[in-house]
């Protein structure tokens, strides 16, 4: 079986963390640079990628613990989807990969996003189904190799198998280290592409 990994921001959609932000400085009446120094850091935000709060409600408490405001959850939620615009062509070229091989997510988000991805992302549940997942699911977040491993090891398939897409450099290179055919995503034409070439190798290998 071929795995086909991708990630979300950036790569399926348009991603405009500034307009979230916007958002949820209307909301707690705190200015992006409170909110950096709150939340967006090392032990905020990229934590709960990393799987630090492991259900959605734990993840949404530390979030109002460390702004001070009570924060409706789907609020919270309406606030990420309306930074996200699909990108078409990129979502045609998951629709082919699904036709050559296994299709799963891997973005680097909390538990909070893991649990409402079908609502902030309703474009990729045809594709992806059941199969939509943020780095939270695996308790690690890419660039970390741990992440990619757990990937592999979740669908029992070897590096070698597997594909991946991301539009950060850092992270296409943490999955290169184990194996994985990685693409540095630029446009969604040089991702079907390499989507192709990488199924037509492994069919003649």
């Amino acid at each position: 079986m071929l795995l086909f990994i991708f990630d979300m921001d950036d790569v399926l959609y348009e991603y405009d963390w500034r307009t979230r932000m916007a958002g949820v400085t209307e909301l707690t009446g705190l200015p992006l640079e409170q909110l950096r120094e709150r939340w967006w850091h090392e032990h905020g935000e990229r934590a709960a990628e990393a799987g630090a709060f492991g259900t959605a409600e734990e993840y949404l408490a530390a979030v109002e613990s460390a702004l001070e405001v009570t924060i409706d959850e789907e609020h919270w939620v309406r606030l990420r989807a309306a930074a996200m615009t699909p990108t078409a062509g990129s979502i045609a070229a998951v629709a082919r990969a699904a036709q050559l091989g296994q299709v799963t997510l891997l973005t680097n988000n909390g538990s909070l996003p893991s649990k409402h991805l079908r609502v902030m992302a309703p474009e990729l549940v045809p594709i992806f189904g059941d199969h939509l997942f943020t780095s939270s699911d695996y308790g690690a977040r890419k660039p970390d190799p741990i992440v990619f491993r757990a990937v592999l090891d979740r669908y029992e398939v070897d590096a070698a198998d597997a594909f991946f897409a991301d539009d950060m450099a850092i992270n296409v290179e943490g999955a290169r280290t184990l194996g994985i055919t990685a693409h540095h995503f630029q446009n969604p034409e040089g991702l079907l592409a390499a989507i192709e070439e990488f199924a037509a190798t492994r069919v003649t290998r």
